[in-house]
């Protein structure tokens, strides 16, 4: 006899199998991710193919099978229509189910995943027409899912030095750097005295000093050279002003998206930063990415 099994799961993935089936990858809180075959999905009468859409959450009984497993049963309890009508929107959901899919486990339990995203789709479901509103969100969501994956970067202290940052809004020309290789925002006068001290260190080197040696402790005649590591200087990947460096800071209060989300100032900047720093730690691109970008320069293109 056929094993079944019955889950709640939000699709977050298609691709057709022959000529009427689908493949649907769906996060699901009691088993991960799960990759399963919906039968005649592509059909125009399927009763599965409203149900194996992008972002619709069903009750699914499942058969388990050798390769893939099939959905034979599907109750649908949720959908995002919203999304799909809002290009900035679908794009924004594609790409927080992109970095969703980079982290989820197959086989185990993944209940906070699938209720932050969920969490996050309701919010860009609810939200008015408003480009700046979607980019709040979408930075939102990008740093809740690295948050919860332990990639949270530093964003209160120096990456270097440990010391607080506050932003400040009394000087037009102040900004601190974001380094991605140091894993937060780095302190612009710091990191100019470690470049200094590199450049010195460069110049000494240069002078033709002989490597230093040591004695082993093992044997009076042996001798070893000691290579010290010292600490890299590491690339300001994007600077900030001081309303960028807020934002970034209150990300992780729900708060934030009250905070004049109706126009971008920083928005975009602090988008592209976590983005840079999602695809570094995920060791692949965000495709999906590219559609916020062609979205955003189309519409500033039609407002000039």
């Amino acid at each position: 006899m056929t094993r079944t099994y019955q889950v709640t799961g939000i699709n977050l993935k298609t691709q057709a199998l022959g000529e009427s089936d689908k493949i649907v990858t769906i996060l699901t809180p009691e088993f991960g991710l799960i990759r399963a075959v919906a039968p005649g999905a592509r059909k125009h009468n399927s009763s599965l193919g409203g149900r194996s859409g992008m972002f619709v959450v069903n009750e699914l009984l499942i058969a388990k099978g050798r390769s893939l497993d099939k959905i034979t049963q599907a109750q649908t309890v949720k959908t995002y229509p919203g999304l799909t009508k809002d290009l900035g929107k679908l794009a924004a959901s594609q790409y927080l189910a992109e970095i969703v899919l980079c982290q989820a486990l197959s086989e185990q339990p993944q209940a906070e995943l699938y209720e932050l995203l969920n969490e996050h789709l309701n919010r860009l479901e609810t939200l008015s027409q408003n480009e700046a509103g979607v980019l709040a969100h979408l930075a939102h969501g990008v740093f809740h899912l690295l948050a919860l994956a332990g990639l949270t970067p530093q964003v209160q202290v120096c990456a270097l030095t440990q010391r607080q940052l506050v932003p400040n809004f009394t000087d037009p020309h102040w900004q601190v750097g974001f380094s991605i290789a140091a894993g937060g925002i780095v302190g612009l006068a710091t990191w100019e005295e470690l470049r200094k001290e590199k450049q010195r260190e460069r110049q000494t080197n240069s002078s033709g000093k002989a490597p230093t040696t040591s004695t082993s402790p093992n044997s009076d005649t042996s001798t070893y050279q000691t290579v010290v590591h010292q600490q890299e200087l590491p690339v300001i990947s994007q600077r900030l002003n001081a309303r960028e460096l807020y934002l970034l800071q209150q990300l992780s209060q729900p708060e934030i998206m009250h905070i004049n989300a109706a126009k971008d100032d920083g928005w975009l900047s602090v988008e592209q930063i976590l983005r840079q720093y999602a695809q570094y730690h995920l060791g692949r691109q965000i495709r999906s990415a590219t559609l916020i970008d062609s979205y955003f320069a189309a519409n500033h293109d039609a407002t000039v």
